[in-house]
């Protein structure tokens, strides 16, 4: 089968949690079926992309978008009512291309990562399509705006109020829908999301295996650390968790490693506090630290960062709000916080009782490797695609 595989960037590296989805779901659909991947990009192109890609796209298109076409985009979301997040991805010209390839290729399926790449497909009526939501990216923002400055507070109630609407509005236009977790799927505003079928992230069980390595730190944080909920995450943890542990452990180390670290995040930076940045290699971290650790305060959707530190059998920390789309059980093959304090004393007990931790440890590793490979995960996509 022809499929378009329409994403909003470049699914390549694998940085960003949508970009791992998307990069996971085309490899493995591309096993049965002819991919024309439709990339939009609004940043400088990875050296290797193309060439990555074209491993399993019979086409690869790679749409760019010049910064003034991406104000003007926004200039018009402002008055037609879309939310801002798809008027700066979505433009005439590319809309034109997009038309284009549609018609040289003929596709059977087109599938779309994220809403708001939908323009550009929702009154294609003559071809079936699949819409991955990913997130309830809605609810995701309305999370955020006590967390923002209160000047800006009525521009993300705003783009709060036009995501939820357009979610629901787009529902109708796609035959088939996915998304990330059942928490997700209750925070999408449309009466028949129970139609919405859930499809897991999953995580590359050969890539991130378990490894031996000397522990430099006590914990560890990862992450695209431009990401508003990382950035709220790690400033809890080391603002509100981090000064109450240094009391018992004034040595604690911790690391923040990940991607396009932000200036409130390299202020965290201190003696028992390292902001690492990129990271060649995220396995390296992983095995460098006794404890993970993921406070996520207005997480959405299910942590890449916890299905790896799991299969690399390091124990993970982490909130109810992040565990309940991952599905954990407390004590069992994960902790679960809710409190600085509650953090803490499982940070000093696991630190101070290594035989807890180990088993603890050894058992989120099994819960990940039963329940969340890639090719397991997917399996709910394709048959929706092929049906």
């Amino acid at each position: 089968m022809k499929i378009l595989f329409l994403v909003s960037r470049v699914p390549y590296p694998l940085e960003k949690g949508d970009k791992l989805r998307a990069f996971n779901h085309l490899k493995l659909l591309s096993e049965k079926h002819e991919i024309t991947l439709v990339a939009l990009n609004d940043t400088e192109l990875h050296p290797d992309a193309e060439q990555v890609l074209s491993r399993y796209c019979k086409r690869l298109h790679i749409l760019d978008i010049s910064f003034t076409v991406r104000v003007l985009s926004l200039i018009s979301a402002a008055f037609n009512g879309k939310p801002f997040s798809t008027g700066y991805f979505y433009n005439k010209i590319a809309q034109d291309i997009i038309d284009d390839i549609i018609d040289e290729v003929h596709p059977a399926h087109i599938f779309c990562q994220l809403t708001r790449v939908t323009e550009y497909v929702k009154c294609r009526n003559d071809i079936t399509k699949t819409l991955d939501y990913q997130d309830a990216f809605a609810k995701g923002m309305e999370k955020r705006i006590k967390k923002e400055p209160f000047y800006l507070r009525w521009l993300f109630n705003m783009e709060y109020k036009r995501l939820a609407k357009y979610e629901a509005e787009v529902f109708d236009l796609f035959e088939n829908k996915i998304i990330i977790s059942n928490q997700d799927r209750e925070n999408i505003a449309h009466q028949n999301k129970g139609n919405i079928v859930v499809v897991p992230n999953g995580v590359d069980l050969d890539f991130f295996q378990p490894r031996q390595a000397a522990k430099k730190y006590d914990l560890l944080f990862t992450g695209n650390m431009a990401y508003p909920p990382n950035i709220e995450s790690v400033v809890f943890l080391v603002n509100e968790v981090l000064p109450l542990l240094l009391k018992v452990k004034p040595d604690l180390k911790l690391l923040i490693a990940g991607a396009n670290p932000v200036k409130r995040v390299i202020a965290l930076e201190s003696n028992n506090v390292e902001v690492s940045g990129w990271v060649d290699d995220m396995r390296e971290s992983y095995a460098a630290t006794k404890l993970f650790i993921a406070p996520m305060q207005i997480s959405i959707g299910l942590q890449n960062k916890l299905l790896e530190a799991m299969a690399m059998k390091v124990l993970c920390i982490t909130s109810e709000l992040a565990n309940n789309a991952l599905g954990g059980t407390h004590n069992e093959n994960i902790v679960v916080c809710k409190q600085p304090m509650e953090y803490v004393t499982a940070i000093i007990n696991l630190l101070d009782n290594s035989a807890e931790a180990e088993r603890l440890a050894k058992a989120g590793h099994e819960f990940v490797k039963q329940n969340f490979g890639w090719q397991k995960m997917t399996e709910p996509l394709i048959k929706l695609i092929e049906k």
